[in-house]
């Protein structure tokens, strides 16, 4: 069974920075995309970034610019580094990656528990 662990949300005043780690762990043959999604109060989960196994980013349009996403795929590790933070990124974070447990099996995707980032003066 895979398992997507998140870690690093939390409170933090508009202007301040986290970092959102996310770590998989189980029966896992390769990762292919990985990413970060988020659903803030009475609204849909949206896309904030994403990572392909060869490094290729892709923001959303309002995080560009002061989030960064990157992995270390010798942890199996995707990190979200988020800069300049605002009330309106507010949400829980959620983990995405796409996994492969075995060579026969196809890539699925699997998700973490979420991560809780409130941003308030």
């Amino acid at each position: 069974q895979v398992q997507l662990v998140e870690a690093g949300g939390g409170l933090v005043q508009p202007g301040e920075s986290l970092r959102l780690s996310c770590v998989p762990s189980g029966s896992i043959f390769s990762i292919n995309d990985m990413g970060w999604y988020r659903q803030a109060p009475e609204k849909e989960r949206e896309l904030v970034a994403t990572i392909s196994d060869s490094g290729i980013t892709n923001y959303e349009d309002s995080v560009e610019g002061r989030f960064t996403i990157s992995r270390d795929n010798a942890k199996n590790t995707v990190y979200l580094q988020m800069n300049n933070l605002k009330p309106e990124d507010t949400a829980v974070y959620y983990c995405n990656a796409e996994i492969k447990i075995s060579v026969v099996h196809r890539y699925l995707p699997f998700w973490g528990q979420g991560t809780v980032v409130a941003v308030s003066s």
